[in-house]
């Protein structure tokens, strides 16, 4: 028996709500990407990958009940100029959230701020054309540089923060870069130790930021 095309039409309806929820439910469920593009404290230098920012912070993010995959996107030496060339090819497409931690070999080598402005600027605005938010992590210089040094390369991230109009989390690490016990014997790195005490700050940040954007 021919189905009356009033059922015809209801069974259209019903099985679009269906396709339309099933789909709602699949971008609900899809596990947002966090890349961090940065240098040897992405990179984990000296240490485990397990005992590392991305690792930790994927942990800690989990621990909070913020489901994310942290993508490591860090080569050990690199300056905010060696991130902003190969920041096209190093924050993939599916990338949700680029956390931009780069500066420190900048501030290493003594690199005019200004120079490191400019370069965050332009992978900002690369990662915005791209319609991929940001999250900038800067560091604090060392009094050891010079107050005017100091003072200028402090103020770089939230420069450009508020000029791009995107988060900024200003000091990645805290009162853990003056403490010997948290850091590895170069001084510079953090050990595992420090690393989770970092993260628990960097993970508050970037769980704001994953929240803003769902």
């Amino acid at each position: 028996m021919p189905v009356p095309v009033a059922d015809h039409r209801t069974l259209l309806a019903a099985a679009s709500l269906a396709i339309a929820l099933l789909s709602a439910v699949g971008a609900q469920a899809k596990t947002p990407v966090v890349t961090i593009l940065g240098d040897s404290l992405t990179a984990g230098y000296g240490l485990k990958a397990v005992d590392a920012i991305p690792a930790q912070l994927q942990a800690r993010l989990k621990a909070t009940g913020v489901n994310a995959l942290v993508r490591a996107a860090g080569v050990s030496g690199d300056t905010s100029a060696d991130g902003l060339a190969r920041a096209d090819f190093s924050i993939k497409p599916d990338t949700d959230l680029a956390v931009v931690m780069l500066g420190g070999n900048d501030l290493l080598q003594g690199i005019d701020p200004k120079i490191t402005r400019a370069n965050l600027t332009a992978i900002v605005r690369k990662m915005k054309a791209r319609h991929i938010p940001v999250l900038l992590v800067g560091l604090k210089a060392p009094q050891a540089m010079g107050q005017g040094y100091a003072r200028d390369f402090d103020a770089v991230t939230p420069i450009v923060g508020k000029a791009e109009g995107v988060r900024v989390y200003p000091d990645l690490l805290g009162k853990v870069a003056l403490d010997r016990a948290l850091n590895q014997g170069d001084g510079v790195h953090p050990n595992a130790d420090g690393v989770k005490i970092v993260v628990q700050g960097l993970a508050a940040a970037v769980g704001s930021a994953l929240n803003s954007i769902r």
